[in-house]
């Protein structure tokens, strides 16, 4: 999940700078399909989710797993 949350972080964040340059990510040119603020709106989005995904995956706690008593 740490992994996923990553990715969609770092593609809204460059998303978001590339708008700016009126450029864009060739598996994201569907997002503006919708109107500007829409787009603004999947962006942010994706930055938002994409960092509370990193941040909850990196606290996760682990599991122990002992092995079954043997009889």
């Amino acid at each position: 999940m740490k992994k996923w949350g990553g990715y969609l972080f770092y593609f809204g964040v460059g998303s978001i700078v590339l708008s700016f340059l009126n450029m864009q990510f060739i598996i994201l040119a569907w997002i503006d399909l919708w109107g500007p603020t829409v787009g603004w709106a999947i962006r942010i989005a994706m930055v938002v989710v994409g960092g509370v995904m990193w941040l909850a995956a990196g606290r996760s706690v682990p599991v122990k797993v002992e092995p079954p008593a043997s009889t």
